[in-house]
């Protein structure tokens, strides 16, 4: 997962300060790890840099003035190039899938038809791995078996995910 474009998905549907972004980043997937604030102001100043960004306004606040960061249009094209993307299926995928699915749905993006391409990419992989597996060497063979359940989990969650999406409608709501 990528700060950078999960700070755009964040930023799509309102203009937000910096501590907002982190707040709501640490909230919905910073349970085990937050942002630092260095990383949240270093990734936004390298997004306005880039024109994904930029800066809609200040206000003065107890510290520092605070600056309100609004997406682009070419923000909003470099976030929907990602969401759309399918996600080489690999071990220790699930935290991206997460975060995709949630900023599709919190945008009112087809989360859905995203599950419904990611799963037929791991069912891809899981054909190449069963190829290797009946092929190879012993070692070659449990590397991917491996692999292989660790598709069957991340197929498992998709399911899953795929029938909550309204759940997860309501609750991103709030």
């Amino acid at each position: 997962m990528t700060v950078s474009t999960t700070l755009l998905g964040l930023l799509e549907p309102q203009p937000s300060h910096g501590y907002e972004l982190k707040r709501e980043y640490d909230t919905l997937f910073g349970h085990d790890r937050p942002l630092s604030f260095g990383q949240v102001y270093g990734t936004l100043s390298r997004l306005q840099r880039d024109g994904l960004v930029l800066t809609e306004g200040t206000e003065p606040g107890a510290g520092p003035e605070r600056k309100r960061y609004a997406i682009t249009a070419s923000g909003v094209t470099a976030l929907e190039d990602w969401l759309d993307r399918v996600e080489p299926p690999q071990p220790q995928l699930q935290p991206v899938l997460f975060t995709k699915v949630v900023l599709a749905v919190s945008s009112g993006r087809p989360a859905a038809a995203y599950l419904d391409r990611q799963r037929a990419a791991h069912l891809d992989r899981m054909r190449e791995l069963n190829g290797l597996r009946r092929s190879r060497r012993l070692t070659e063979s449990l590397a991917a078996e491996y692999g292989l359940f660790h598709l069957e989990a991340d197929l498992r969650w998709i399911d899953l995910t795929a029938a909550r999406l309204d759940q997860i409608a309501e609750e991103v709501a709030r």
